[in-house]
C-alpha cells in the first residue's frame, strides 16, 4: 500500500481542470484551519498520530499530509513524511520567523496575509522579514560588469566588443 506522502503526490500529480478548483478549495480550507490553530497558539507543540489530527481538525489524512509536507521545512524537527501512514507519529513545533519567511517564498499570500502574524511576530519583526526575503530575490553581480571598449577577460589581449562580446 502506498504511504500517505505517495497519495498526496499522486493527489497533486493528477488533479485536471474539472478537479483542480474542488481540490485547492478543499486544501485551502484544511490548511486556513490548521494555520488558524497554530498561530492562535504558536509557543505549543502539535503532537500526535496523523490520522486522529486529521480527523480532529475534520480534514482528510492525504490532505493532513500536503500540510505536513509544506510545514516540513518550517518547524524544529522535521518529520520523516515520506514513510508516514495515518498510525505515524508527528510532531511540529514552528519556528514563526522561518515560517512566515518561507510563507513568502512559495508566494502563499492567502497564509502569511492572516491578521494573526502580527500578534506572532509583530508588525517590525514582519517588515523585517519582508525585506529580509525581497533582499534575497535581488540579483547581484560576483564581478564588475564588463565594458564593451574592456580588454576581454580570456586573455587575447582584444577588446571585449572584438573577441568574447561578438553577437
Amino acid at each position: 500500500m502506498a504511504t500517505l506522502f505517495e497519495q498526496w503526490k499522486e493527489l497533486i500529480e493528477n488533479q485536471t481542470e474539472e478537479t483542480f478548483e474542488e481540490f485547492w478549495k478543499e486544501y485551502a480550507d484544511a490548511e486556513m484551519k490548521l494555520y488558524d490553530h497554530i498561530l492562535d497558539n504558536p509557543e505549543e507543540k502539535m503532537a500526535g498520530k496523523l490520522g486522529e489530527k486529521a480527523e480532529e481538525f475534520g480534514v482528510r489524512p492525504v490532505i493532513f499530509m500536503g500540510f505536513l509536507d509544506g510545514i516540513n521545512e518550517s518547524i524544529k524537527k522535521k518529520n520523516d513524511v515520506e514513510k508516514m501512514d495515518e498510525e505515524s507519529e508527528f510532531e511540529i513545533e514552528i519556528i514563526p520567523e522561518t515560517l512566515f519567511y518561507n510563507m513568502l517564498k512559495v508566494d502563499a499570500d492567502h497564509l502569511y496575509g492572516l491578521e494573526k502574524w502580527e500578534s506572532v511576530l509583530g508588525l517590525d519583526k514582519m517588515k523585517e522579514i519582508v525585506k529580509k526575503y525581497k533582499a534575497s530575490k535581488t540579483v547581484r553581480r560576483d564581478a564588475p560588469k564588463i565594458g564593451r571598449n574592456d580588454p576581454c577577460p580570456c586573455g587575447s589581449g582584444k577588446k571585449y566588443k572584438h573577441c568574447c562580446g561578438r553577437n
